[in-house]
């Protein structure tokens, strides 16, 4: 199959498992994203208040702005993307786990460490130039679905993760960074309706913030599923599956 194909493939599966996923979805990343939607309220404030200085210190407080808005952007990314895979990998002829099984199943530390420095080395490549933060963001990008599918460590995950995307780099790279972009660009521009609507205040902040989260970053979480499972599959003739959500029972004659 083309490299076309293959795309065009993944783009309507991944729009197939939004709409018949979407309410279990939408509700594990209003459980992960209303916190994290504060977060990035308070970096927006902290970036805001730090620029009225000069000299150096402007340029620090610049470089500490920049560092906060985009670790809180991405931050809950990959631990979302962990979650996911749970959900959409539940075996054959079973209903997909509830809220309470995805959330005894993680595995917390793992996700969050991996969290955590797959956005800091994003940031590092994206601060020095932007090419090492993409390429960065791309080979780690599978990190999250790795911990839960293949129950790896932290440096596992992310040793996966790059091993899977080194010859498949433009595949990925032509799913993750259009929707990363389309969904950072949508986002900003409810954040500006929203601030336009309520006022630039924390709570606005807040409410744009988390309600671009809850409905956005579900498109990254179920893309970056399905390229870990296609790839694995790829690669070693087997592995997990994307379970169809199994059919609603007929109405009572």
């Amino acid at each position: 199959m083309s490299r076309r194909r293959k795309l065009i493939s993944i783009y309507a599966r991944i729009a197939r498992t939004y709409v018949s996923r979407g309410p279990s979805l939408l509700l594990l990343a209003v459980i992960v994203f209303v916190p994290l939607g504060l977060l990035d309220a308070l970096a927006a404030e902290v970036d805001l208040n730090s620029l009225d200085v000069s000299g150096g210190i402007k340029v620090a407080a610049l470089l500490a702005a920049v560092s906060a808005v985009t670790l809180t952007g991405l931050l809950g990314e990959v631990f979302y993307s962990g979650a996911v895979a749970i959900s959409l990998t539940h075996p054959d002829h079973e209903q997909p786990p509830s809220i309470l099984e995805v959330a005894r199943r993680l595995n917390y530390l793992r996700l969050i460490l991996v969290d955590i420095f797959y956005v800091t080395i994003v940031l590092v490549g994206l601060l020095a130039v932007i090419v090492p933060g993409v390429l960065v963001f791309v080979w780690f990008g599978l990190s999250g679905p790795v911990v839960e599918l293949e129950d790896r460590t932290v440096r596992g995950a992310l040793a996966r993760s790059w091993r899977l995307v080194r010859h498949n780099f433009w595949l990925v790279f032509f799913v993750l960074v259009p929707i990363e972009i389309a969904g950072d660009t949508i986002g900003e521009a409810l954040s500006g309706l929203v601030h336009d609507l309520l006022g630039h205040t924390l709570l606005a902040g807040w409410l744009a913030e988390s309600v671009a989260n809850i409905f956005l970053t579900p498109v990254f979480a179920i893309a970056a599923v399905l390229l870990t499972v296609d790839l694995i599959a790829e690669k070693d003739g087997t592995g997990p599956r994307i379970e169809p959500s199994p059919a609603p029972a007929p109405a009572p004659a």
